[in-house]
């Protein structure tokens, strides 16, 4: 993300104004963003917000009620039971999730130009074609939606599939966790949001989105494969009650709860962009 930190002379974004005009249609390319109000491009020393400082952003608590499942589904066997597939993505985005993942968080956004968004943990046993769903969780997502051609500061979030193999933060890692968690005092989210809002405790747990990064390395780690034009330091964390600079944000509950549930043995991905991409 580019850099949590903007100055208070930028012009702010009232939440009735954040839905502002988008860029093209989506392909599955992904950014990841330090900078700017709720998470982005530069976690370091920045902040998602009008301050210098990093921090990220995430939705509403909305009830915990699981996602339905669609009664059939595509490449079933014709003369058998359908496979239970993961409703709202396209073929595309499909075909993108990799053969051995097993969890796929599936982050979908209320539009191109939304910043808010819904969440939901799919699972499949060994061996099994079925998706099961998880909970519905409200998150959010970059202030200014989506993009699949993100760079640096644009205030939107990189719309793919990427894995999900680190994690961290400014406290230690709930009981359970398996991702590999670098807990550090680094983790630090000031200043405020888009919004106003203070982003302290933001970073208290994150899960890095290997857009523009190094997997096997610290959230915190600065290598930008794709160079820094495309951002980086895109992240899961806690919310701050408003929209990120590229990060997706949920509750301080709803990131233990995913921190103990995600299986490196599983390979989990994030599949993440506005609604059916």
């Amino acid at each position: 993300m580019a850099r949590h930190a903007q100055s208070r002379a930028r012009t702010r974004l009232s939440r009735r104004s954040k839905a502002v005009s988008g860029l093209a249609v989506s392909t599955l390319v992904g950014t990841a963003l330090w900078a700017w109000p709720a998470s982005g491009d530069d976690h370091n020393g920045g902040t998602d917000a009008k301050s210098t400082t990093s921090a990220t952003a995430s939705g509403p608590d909305t009830p915990r009620t699981p996602a339905a499942a669609p009664k059939t589904a595509p490449n079933a066997a014709p003369n058998g039971p359908a496979a239970r597939q993961i409703p709202g993505l396209s073929d595309a985005a499909r075909k993108r999730i990799p053969a051995n993942s097993r969890q796929v968080l599936v982050v979908t956004g209320k539009g191109m130009d939304s910043f808010q968004s819904r969440v939901v943990l799919y699972t499949r046993a060994e061996g099994s074609e079925d998706w099961v769903p998880g909970p519905v969780w409200g998150a959010h997502n970059a202030a200014h939606g989506w993009t699949d051609d993100h760079r640096y500061g644009d205030l939107r979030s990189p719309i793919g599939v990427f894995a999900l193999t680190d994690a961290g933060g400014r406290l230690t890692a709930p009981e359970g966790t398996r991702l590999p968690y670098d807990r550090n005092n680094s983790f630090v989210a000031d200043g405020t949001g888009v919004d106003g809002e203070p982003l302290a405790g933001a970073f208290d747990y994150v899960i890095a989105i290997n857009y523009n990064r190094e997997a096997g390395t610290s959230p915190l780690d600065k290598q930008r494969p794709w160079g820094d034009a495309k951002g980086g330091g895109v992240w899961l964390h806690v919310d701050h009650d408003g929209p990120t600079q590229g990060c997706v944000s949920l509750k301080p509950k709803v990131m233990k709860e995913l921190l103990r549930d995600l299986d490196p043995s599983l390979h989990p991905v994030i599949v993440m962009g506005p609604a059916d991409y």
